[in-house]
């Protein structure tokens, strides 16, 4: 955090991306997209500046622009699969344990960019309890950074798009959580860039303080 963030923010619902925010998949992410690219003849280095955050076959489209939308989309299908079987590395980002059981009976929803099979290996991996509201790839028309993820979330767990706070780590999930009309915490070193309204190292950081009448006050730890 700089000395121009806020302290805290008051909030009645969580909205919870799960790549670089809950789980660090980076080794998994960075080992599946760098094959992608060699297959297609692309720098890595360039191809991992925009793979975090969006959907894959998303991603494929802003790499490959003139390639037709199927063959991203079945090029997406092998990728998930190979995402899901490989576990190497994948651990939670600090803090996330005991940020998700103070959540446990608090109003929350996971949106992530990740199918339903693909969240599941990796919370399970991660040892992090799967939230019981989710909006995965499988419950959207859109990738982020189109915000139908997270209206979609909000609209599950019952509040209006301003009386939520999103927690994200990537570019795709920032603009995705703004163009939502609610207000963002940035997660890790990628968050930094995009101007959340908070950022923090990790959700250590983070304290989650309810009240009687339902609000929840989030206090972050200054830097």
């Amino acid at each position: 955090m700089t000395a121009t963030t806020p302290a805290s923010l008051t909030t009645r619902a969580l909205l919870l991306d799960m790549d670089g925010t809950l789980v660090n998949s980076d080794a998994v992410v960075e080992r599946c997209w760098r094959r992608w690219a060699e297959r297609q003849g692309l720098d890595p280095a360039e191809v991992l500046k925009v793979v975090h955050g969006r959907q894959g076959y998303a991603t494929m489209a802003v790499l490959l622009p003139d390639r037709p939308m199927e063959e991203n989309h079945a090029d997406n299908r092998v990728m998930l699969a190979e995402e899901t079987a490989d576990l190497d590395g994948v651990v939670p980002v600090a803090g996330a344990p005991a940020f998700l059981a103070a959540l446990a009976r608090l109003p929350h929803a996971l949106v992530t960019s990740a199918d339903e099979a693909l969240a599941r290996a990796r919370m399970g991996a991660a040892g992090l309890p799967m939230p019981e509201t989710r909006v995965t790839a499988e419950s959207v028309g859109a990738s982020k950074p189109d915000p139908e993820g997270f209206l979609k979330g909000a609209a599950a767990l019952g509040f209006e798009p301003a009386d939520c706070v999103v927690f994200e780590d990537s570019e795709a999930g920032i603009r995705a959580g703004r163009a939502a009309g609610m207000r963002v915490v940035g997660i890790g070193p990628r968050a930094a860039a995009f101007a959340p309204d908070v950022h923090v190292a990790d959700l250590t950081a983070v304290r989650i303080e309810p009240a009687a009448d339902g609000t929840l006050t989030l206090a972050f730890a200054q830097a």
